[in-house]
């Protein structure tokens, strides 16, 4: 079972494939854009954004200790779902932006494979084995959570990742360039942000 959770960032314009079974999660502002484009099972959050509380929402109170987004992981952690795609969670507010990727590693810690999807990039946390499966071509970037993350061996990169520390403070791992259809990177300590570009010059 999939969760989707709809954020009130930049709108995602292209199509969110629903399966039956899926959930899909439309947190507070996100409905303005939402709304018509997929089908909606639970709308959150505490609704200062979007003026308004559709009827059924769950509502939370404005001063609170955690995000709508926060709230909406939460929900469908609690109810089973373990790949989660985020929607809406770029653009507009860089600071909100930054706490949607904490989202990424909050379900990682949760065990749950979590992607935010936006309209330039796939963004999700990985460590161990993580493969770039008939991505040729595709520009990605990585990035320490926290202080480091060590990679112990890569294959079919374009700029090979051989007992490499990445730390925080420092581009190294930036735009790396997959050259086969079974690419891969180890990460043998630490935590990564994977970011894969959608397209060049956007």
């Amino acid at each position: 079972m999939k969760g989707i959770i709809l954020l009130n960032g930049e709108p995602y314009i292209d199509k969110i494939e629903k399966r039956e079974g899926d959930i899909v999660l439309s947190a507070d502002g996100a409905l303005s854009w939402a709304k018509g484009k997929i089908d909606i099972d639970i709308t959150a959050g505490d609704f200062d954004s979007l003026g308004y509380v559709p009827q059924g929402s769950v509502v939370y109170p404005s001063e609170k200790n955690f995000t709508d987004g926060e709230i909406a992981l939460d929900m469908l952690l609690e109810r089973g779902c373990r790949e989660i795609e985020i929607y809406g969670g770029g653009g507009r507010r860089e600071d909100h932006f930054f706490g949607n990727m904490q989202l990424l590693y909050a379900a990682y810690l949760r065990g749950a494979k979590c992607v935010m999807r936006t309209a330039c990039s796939d963004i999700y946390c990985a460590s161990g084995k993580f493969v770039f499966e008939k991505k040729k071509g595709r520009t990605v970037s990585l990035a320490p959570v926290g202080l480091k993350a060590h990679i112990i061996e890569s294959e079919g990169l374009k700029y090979p990742l051989h007992d490499l520390t990445l730390t925080a403070g420092s581009c190294r791992g930036i735009s790396n360039i997959v050259e086969d259809d079974h690419a891969f990177a180890v990460c043998d300590e630490g935590v990564l942000f994977v970011f894969e570009i959608k397209s060049e010059g956007v």
